[in-house]
């Protein structure tokens, strides 16, 4: 069977509500929209694959077209378990996908097995993972570099755009302004932002390149304490403190979306990722009462990233 043809199997579709509001959109590029939350595949990690299945397709009736993974959530799981469950969407879905590895020869392996995870032929969005450092965009750009791979991917057809994913504003910069990127991922937060002066200089080079702009942490507050063990958390799947209070979530994912951005992909803990859908489908811009208390709030954040 030719993949792009994806037939249905297995997954219970809820019936589509006459009355439900269309799950809002924003250009990406070229006339392609995305829902403006997207699926991060960590949320599947740990389920069964007849929930994982169930969670998808409840997304997806909901609006949600846009879906972001890599080989590195869960070791693979998190693609084992979002490819089945995607399939019978994935001929209209948005799937993006990375590569942490820097050299042309590892990227194009870790690339074929993530299509084969992902029962895909292609993929939509390719990214270089957590770019962090110079030393990654100077392994990525160097002959033999991950970036010729990526290149000759789209040359070929085998994913429709390229991109990164960026922790570092330094890094982002320096990759922007060498690499065709069609997209950037990268912490567009509340805290990072005004207090710790990270994500405008990254948005601004953006623009300038032509390169559309896709959120990450847009729910985060700040590090977990130190003395508290991934076991012991609420939310194991987050490496930073989320926010879950319904108001301060709200405030901060809305002023994410209050940004010049597509899309934004929240945390991976399944009922973070409800709250956010409901939050994402009733978004309107913040006002500037709620602006003001966004400013105080991350006034008294520990900010994830500063520039």
């Amino acid at each position: 069977m030719n993949r792009r043809e994806f037939v249905a199997t297995a997954v219970t579709v809820p019936a589509a509500s006459a009355a439900a509001k269309p799950f809002p959109k924003r250009p990406y590029k070229d006339g392609v929209e995305l829902s403006i939350i997207g699926f991060g595949g960590i949320v599947v990690m740990g389920m069964e694959q007849p929930e994982a299945n169930q969670r998808v397709a409840e997304a997806w009736e909901r609006g949600i077209n846009y879906y972001d993974v890599a080989p590195s959530y869960g070791d693979g799981e998190a693609e084992m378990k979002l490819g089945p469950a995607l399939e019978p969407f994935r001929k209209n879905a948005f799937l993006a996908c990375k590569t942490g590895m820097r050299d042309a020869a590892g990227a194009q392996k870790e690339f074929e097995r993530s299509l084969k995870r992902l029962r895909t032929d292609h993929f939509d969005l390719y990214q270089f993972h957590a770019v962090s450092s110079m030393d990654d965009v100077k392994k990525i750009l160097a002959p033999g570099g991950a970036a010729e791979f990526f290149l000759k991917a789209k040359r070929e057809g085998k994913t429709r755009y390229v991109g990164f994913s960026a922790h570092s504003a330094e890094a982002a910069l320096a990759l922007l302004d060498a690499f065709p990127a069609d997209s950037v991922l990268f912490p567009v937060n509340f805290a990072c932002w005004n207090t710790g002066g990270f994500g405008p200089q990254i948005l601004a080079k953006a623009k300038e390149k032509g390169a559309a702009r896709l959120a990450l942490k847009g729910m985060a507050h700040q590090p977990w304490p130190k003395e508290m063990a991934r076991q012991g958390r609420k939310y194991p799947k987050c490496w930073y403190q989320p926010l879950d209070e319904m108001e301060k979530a709200q405030l901060a994912l809305r002023w994410t979306l209050s940004q010049e951005i597509t899309a934004a992909v929240p945390p991976g803990d399944e009922r973070l990722f409800a709250m956010a859908m409901e939050i994402g489908a009733a978004y309107k811009p913040l006002n500037k009462k709620e602006q003001g208390e966004v400013l105080a709030f991350a006034k008294a954040s520990e900010p994830l990233f500063k520039a």
